[in-house]
């Protein structure tokens, strides 16, 4: 062959391959296709191969998404609860009349509030108390606090006075007779129907402290909802008026109903009224002379009209507080932390279901005596700084 014609044939050789090589990528395309079209279906339906290799075990899964949501959703409940305190002072203040459906907003707003305790804010309120009324010293009358001798004024009827004589002298504790005080957990349980078919019963006998208002039933079947621990109970004489014949007739019947109160604490508001003296000392000599198990106590007046004063200038000016803020306001002295059962005044719940004034009954009180709404919304705002705590509903039974 010529050394020309090897020349030629190794440049058509050449511009064949090329001419294949041309013709080969176009046919490959599709194919090329097809896999990042399944690779795409893998990154919408499956899971893309780079994200498999994220979830090695030593590489948890980014969740940025999620967790963001769930700040946010935390962020916007805490400034909702941070409105809703500012809108619980302000609706305090009202100074028209309450509507009940209002307050049972409001508390259904409460509810959704995670509940916590603040220590700064329960110490800075117990000092405030402290500072006026000292519950610690002052709440009873005892030796220490009322000396032979005083002219004691009563605490509505603050123009009359009763001389403090050996023979009621011997009625009164040399100091107070907290000896275990302070209590770690207490319980104030108020007389509401909301209680009924609560199951808080076990709840409440667990603390280390129960107060109780009015010699309220605690036996039977209520006592799975109110329980029956009672550590101090307080007696409004004219319950040993009209329920005991004044302890005439009707004395062994006290004792009777008393006895289911082991040995709790009897206080009684002997000095608010003279009317109240008389009959709050027969309580006295009764448990006296049966030599039963429960101490009286009384009220010190001066205590009470100071009390008053305090929640006044918080704008509950009723003629005179209720038993329930009066004792709510002792345990908070005394007590590490305050729980309230039974503190519900009104006639129905959140969820519209009628409500009996009390688990017992459906005597109503005087018109006019208390402000219970104006009260519950001060107790609404120590619930919602976490000064104490409401339990607005059923217990969670273990």
């Amino acid at each position: 062959m010529r050394p020309g014609g090897a020349l030629l044939a190794l440049l058509a050789s050449l511009l064949l391959l090329l001419l294949l090589r041309l013709l080969w990528c176009p046919a490959d395309a599709p194919g090329r296709a097809r896999i990042l079209v399944e690779e795409s279906r893998e990154a919408t339906h499956g899971t893309p191969a780079a994200l498999r290799t994220l979830r090695s075990p030593a590489t948890a899964v980014p969740r940025a998404t999620n967790s963001t949501y769930l700040n946010e959703k935390s962020l916007q409940l805490t400034e909702k609860c941070k409105n809703l305190q500012y809108g619980i002072e302000s609706f305090s203040n009202k100074t028209k009349g309450y509507s009940e459906n209002d307050y049972l907003q409001i508390i259904t707003d409460i509810q959704s509030c995670p509940w916590k305790r603040q220590a700064e804010e329960y110490a800075n309120f117990r000092a405030k108390l402290a500072s006026c009324c000292d519950a610690v010293q002052n709440f009873v009358v005892s030796q220490n606090n009322t000396p032979v001798g005083t002219n004691m004024s009563y605490e509505v009827e603050s123009k009359k006075e009763i001389p403090i004589k050996k023979n009621i002298f011997h009625m009164f504790p040399v100091s107070q007779p907290f000896v275990d005080y302070p209590y770690n957990q207490c319980a104030v349980v108020g007389n509401g129907g909301i209680l009924n078919k609560s199951l808080c019963g076990t709840e409440i006998d667990k603390s280390d402290f129960v107060f109780r208002c009015n010699l309220p039933p605690t036996t039977g079947d209520v006592s799975k909802d109110v329980g029956s621990k009672t550590n101090l109970v307080t007696i409004n004489p004219s319950i040993i008026t009209l329920k005991y014949g004044n302890l005439k007739e009707k004395k062994a019947l006290f004792l009777e109903d008393i006895a289911t109160y082991g040995d709790a604490f009897f206080l009684l508001p002997a000095f608010s009224f003279r009317a109240n003296t008389g009959t709050s000392f027969k309580v006295y000599y009764t448990l006296e002379e049966s030599k039963a198990r429960q101490k009286v106590l009384f009220f010190h007046p001066k205590y009470l009209k100071d009390l008053a004063l305090f929640w006044r200038t918080k704008g509950v000016t009723a003629y005179r507080l209720s038993t329930g803020l009066m004792i709510t306001s002792v345990a908070v002295e005394l007590c590490k932390n305050v729980k309230l059962y039974g503190f519900w005044p009104f006639s129905k719940t959140v969820e519209d279901i009628p409500v009996s004034h009390h688990y017992y009954d459906n005597k109503l009180p005087k018109h006019g005596f208390h402000q219970m709404p104006k009260e519950y919304s001060q107790i609404l705002q120590l619930h919602m700084k976490g000064i104490l705590k409401l339990q607005f509903s059923k217990c969670e039974v273990a």
